[in-house]
């Protein structure tokens, strides 16, 4: 017997986030192929799956993309170069498919390759599929898949472009392909399509300006290793999402062989950390407890929440994890607290309302469980099972300005991670033992752009405010503060490796300000920045 979606969920997923069915600006939701299936799809299996997503009542709980992936390929034709579809798996063509999927009110989405082969054909013996990438045919592919089919998503993956993985040995430069499939999708004149970069780790900064989402680890594969892994990966990223583009954790594994626990770990730190939600189990056996999961319509709002945060970690111990994010509007006193545990122990985690900026009484709201805690007003405290996590929403009476922002939550300017930072000289994250928070920005400067920077950082009035900086460093060195548009300070560091505090006066304003760190040559390790009226 199937879980079905009630009226009533729908309305709490709506009246919670506005944005949540039809919005744009959110994180993708849906069905993909790939994990469950990989080349072995066809016409029938995509159009029965879209089916179940409307029969079993998720595609009223915002899931609203059939995202098919590699496997549909038949080649090219040699006189036009025009792509041909897999003659046993589709052998009418995308057309019938997609129009099943429209007609049912659903987006769907279509997979290429960056290079000129996919992923299929070189790591499933996918044969038919080489030549079929989007390497040479960015604007017949594109007017293709978004004109004449009316594909509403692309996955663009790597394996064409990355000479480790294709038989041709090709290897191209990340940003320069992707910008030019992006402008061919522009040229198209659609400006609706999202685009799913997949180079499987944070690709560079530059990829806000051609892609919806993009990949930011290796492929995911159902067991908690693997997800505890990508957990890992994206703790410290949620500087480079909101407005539209979104960190991508990979599709979905809940329901495929995983303990229950960790399947809602799993899915509840999905919807924490705003990645896009696509299921990857086959949705016409679904459990009742995995549609009842998948379909929770407060982590879904919480995923799908207008402002498009991702979480940031707040407190650790070192193994376990308080993150934290605004919902509904910015600085307000509304947050959204998870308590995460990766370790195989049950462990004790609080977090104290003044650690979230939250004062007074805080009322509790349980969102896996969809149940009222009751009232705290000193701090949180929740014994966590193992690959386990809590997810709450607290609402409290008034909102403290927060006056300490570590360096592992800022946004680095140069930030990749395809190639070593010390080559190519871009700033990173890296843990540090005696840091705040474990973890510590490495290599800023050398270059005026690779730089560090906090924005939103909120004050409450006018006025002059010490900024202070800690910083690990093994020599002496000099680095520029900068507050908004402001002109530069020059701050001298010692150079002492157990750690060093330096001060600034710094002009903010009532409200949210920028704070930015340069220097001329190698800046020492930076581990937090701390705001005093």
């Amino acid at each position: 017997m199937r879980y079905k979606i009630s009226k009533f969920d729908i309305f709490l997923v709506v009246a919670l986030c506005p944005l949540a069915v039809l919005g744009f600006d959110t994180p993708t939701m849906g069905w993909s192929s790939w994990n469950t299936y990989r080349v072995n799809i066809n016409d029938s299996l995509i159009c029965h799956q879209a089916d179940a997503l409307v029969e079993t009542g998720l595609k009223n709980a915002g899931y609203n993309h059939i995202n098919i992936d590699d496997g549909y390929f038949g080649g090219r034709d040699e006189a036009t170069g025009m792509l041909k579809f897999h003659p046993v798996r589709f052998p009418n063509g995308l057309k019938p498919v997609m129009d099943h999927i429209h007609s049912l009110g659903l987006k769907a989405g279509i997979y290429s390759d960056a290079g000129a082969n996919t992923c299929g054909s070189f790591w499933d013996n996918d044969t038919i599929a080489r030549n079929v990438g989007l390497l040479g045919h960015e604007i017949n592919d594109c007017q293709l898949f978004f004109i004449e089919l009316g594909f509403d998503f692309i996955k663009v993956d790597y394996c064409g472009a990355d000479g480790n993985q294709n038989k041709q040995l090709y290897y191209y430069e990340p940003a320069e392909r992707y910008a030019a499939i992006a402008r061919a999708i522009a040229e198209t004149g659609r400006d609706d399509v999202r685009m799913n970069v997949c180079r499987w780790a944070f690709p560079g900064t530059w990829v806000r300006d051609v892609a919806t989402s993009w990949r930011t680890t290796t492929d995911i594969n159902p067991s908690w290793e693997s997800v505890r892994n990508i957990i890992a990966e994206n703790l410290y990223l949620s500087a480079y999402a909101g407005n539209g583009h979104y960190n991508d954790m990979d599709m979905l594994e809940v329901g495929r062989g995983m303990k229950p626990e960790e399947d809602r770990t799993h899915f509840a730190m999905w919807c924490m950390m705003s990645s896009p939600l696509l299921i990857g189990c086959d949705l016409t056996t679904l459990s009742p407890e995995t549609l009842e999961l998948i379909s929770n319509p407060e982590l879904i709002a919480l995923n799908q929440d207008a402002l498009g945060l991702q979480s940031y970690v707040a407190k650790t111990d070192g193994t376990t994890y308080v993150l934290v994010k605004d919902v509904e509007r910015r600085d307000s006193t509304t947050r959204a607290v998870a308590l995460y545990n990766p370790t195989d122990f049950v462990r004790r985690i609080s977090v104290g309302l003044d650690e979230i900026q939250l004062a007074g009484n805080a009322s509790v709201r349980d969102l896996i469980n969809r149940r009222n805690v009751g009232n705290i007003s000193d701090a949180l405290s929740v014994d966590v099972p193992p690959h386990g996590t809590g997810i709450y929403l607290l609402k409290g009476e008034c909102r403290r300005m927060r006056k300490l922002y570590e360096a592992e939550c800022a946004f680095l300017s140069r930030y990749q991670e395809l190639y070593n930072p010390g080559y190519v000289g871009s700033a990173y994250y890296a843990p540090r033992v005696g840091a705040s928070g474990g973890m510590v920005v490495r290599n800023v400067g050398l270059t005026p752009s690779n730089d560090i920077i906090w924005n939103n950082v909120r004050v409450d009035d006018d006025g002059t405010y010490t900024v202070s900086f800690k910083v690990f460093g093994d020599r002496p060195a000099e680095i520029m503060v900068y507050a908004n548009d402001g002109v530069g300070i020059k701050l001298p560091i010692k150079g002492n490796p157990d750690g060093e505090i330096v001060n600034a006066q710094l002009q903010l304003t009532k409200g949210n300000n920028v704070i930015r760190i340069a220097a001329r040559d190698k800046a020492p390790d930076i581990d937090y920045m701390t705001i005093i009226p």
